[in-house]
């Protein structure tokens, strides 16, 4: 039995005292459809929902993905059922609260003092967006500059709001040109620092950087959506410098359907300064009328918002609160995972790490005989396909592409024969990871022998 099927008496006994508080409003016709028939597309569901990978399991090693903790399940199913929009304070008002309370906790966190500004949004990509959007808003006439690591989103908003986006280029390890962007200065209005890339889990150097930006005049934006949580357990990250220098960003999102273990549709932004909310104002007719209290749409550029993950944030947080001994035990597992797993790595003789990991991501790939990066990325083509063959002794991994000169510059006994290289990548997000590292390594090197 997992914990799913044993928190399910928890949620029966929830949805049963839900059913008494909706009976005391008087009796009702059910609308719902014939119980046989949800039934048999249920089923269907399950069925259907079995193409899945494994994402619950240490040996799904790929991509940014797990299922959520269980009371987080519980506590979305549950307020599903009422279905809260927390636009405005008329549409849900105990979850409007508890996302209030969340964000508190999470901007405490991060070292934002009040008064401040921020709210949950449905994913990272809207978190960043409005970010962005108060980025323009502030310099209409500058640009919003990231570096070549960044996600694609940035660029990708900057084009939705049509403002000019300005990609500042990095060395072979991912540091920023800073003679670039002294040369662009005068152009940038605000500069995007991100904190755990998603691809190598590269912690960009937020400390420098604010110097640079504080001399120069230019707003901070931290995309921390990944690695945010990680300031939690900072003082053990060799990146530690850069974490304590969070509280001084403009803005910052971070994501807790990532490492706050919240199911998709959960993403946060916060603001510094609460002024910001002037470039949000705008009048509604119909929907601002029961409190004077703010009203999250009023701060919001989404409308209708999902109370739901607001309740399912809120109960993770009381049950592990965003300190080392909550969140963080957890936090310090994937960190000790992706760290066992390199240094295992580091002493086979039919693997190198192509970088240490600084959170919880690593990239490695086979040892070429020939030295050539086109054998380098069919080994790991052939590994990645071979893992995901075999059900019960494989592994998912995740495949990542770095150009030849990349490549060659960190380990120049290899041939540039093609363009770019095709390595792997594995994301050690879970922390069941740790226990199974030994076993993954034994299933990784059984497969390329």
């Amino acid at each position: 039995m997992n914990w799913y099927t044993s928190y399910l008496p928890i949620l029966e006994k929830a949805l049963h005292k839900t059913d008494v508080w909706r009976s005391s409003f008087g009796d009702q016709q059910s609308s719902g459809s014939d119980s046989k028939k949800v039934e048999e597309v249920i089923n269907k569901l399950q069925q259907r929902l079995e193409g899945n990978y494994p994402f619950h399991h240490p040996q799904y090693a790929g991509q940014m993905l797990k299922p959520p903790h269980p009371a987080a399940w519980v506590a979305q199913s549950l307020a599903a059922t009422i279905n809260p929009n927390n636009h405005a304070l008329d549409g849900g008002p105990p979850t409007s609260e508890m996302e209030k309370e969340a964000v508190e906790m999470i901007a405490e966190m991060v070292g934002y003092k009040q008064p401040f500004l921020g709210h949950l949004t449905s994913a990272g990509t809207i978190a960043n967006l409005e970010a962005l959007f108060v980025a323009r808003e502030i310099h209409p006439d500058k640009k919003i500059a990231a570096t070549a690591q960044a996600l694609y989103t940035h660029r990708r908003m900057c084009h939705v709001l049509n403002t000019p986006f300005l990609e500042i280029p990095v060395d072979v390890f991912g540091n920023p040109d800073m003679d670039f962007l002294e040369k662009h200065k005068e152009d940038i209005g605000t500069l995007v620092v991100t904190m755990g890339t998603t691809g190598l889990g590269t912690v960009e150097p937020l400390s420098e950087l604010v110097m640079w930006a504080e001399i120069n005049n230019v707003r901070i934006h931290v995309d921390a959506a990944y690695g945010g949580f990680f300031k939690i357990i900072s003082d053990q990250l060799n990146s530690s410098i850069h974490w304590d220098a969070l509280s001084k960003a403009d803005s910052i999102v971070i994501d807790p359907h990532k490492h706050g273990l919240q199911p998709y549709g959960c993403g946060s932004i916060l603001f510094k300064d609460p002024a910001v909310g002037q470039y949000y104002k705008h009048d509604s007719p119909y929907t601002y009328f029961t409190s004077d209290d703010l009203h999250l749409g009023e701060i919001s550029l989404e409308c209708s918002r999902a109370g739901a993950s607001a309740a399912a944030l809120w109960v993770t947080l009381q049950l592990l609160p965003l300190k080392r001994e909550g969140l963080g035990e957890i936090l310090q597992k994937t960190i000790d995972a992706a760290n066992a797993f390199s240094i295992a790595m580091d002493k086979s003789e039919m693997f190198e790490v192509y970088q240490n990991p600084e959170l919880d991501i690593v990239a490695y790939f086979p040892v070429s005989k020939s030295s050539k990066i086109s054998e380098v990325s069919g080994l790991c083509r052939k590994l990645f396909k071979a893992g995901m063959e075999d059900k019960a002794g494989g592994f998912h991994l995740s495949l990542f592409k770095v150009s030849a000169k990349e490549f060659t510059s960190r380990f120049p006994d290899y041939k540039s024969d093609e363009d770019t290289v095709t390595i792997l990548r594995s994301v050690f997000m879970k922390p069941e990871h740790l226990d199974f590292i030994p076993e993954l390594v034994r299933r990784l090197h059984q497969k390329l022998d």
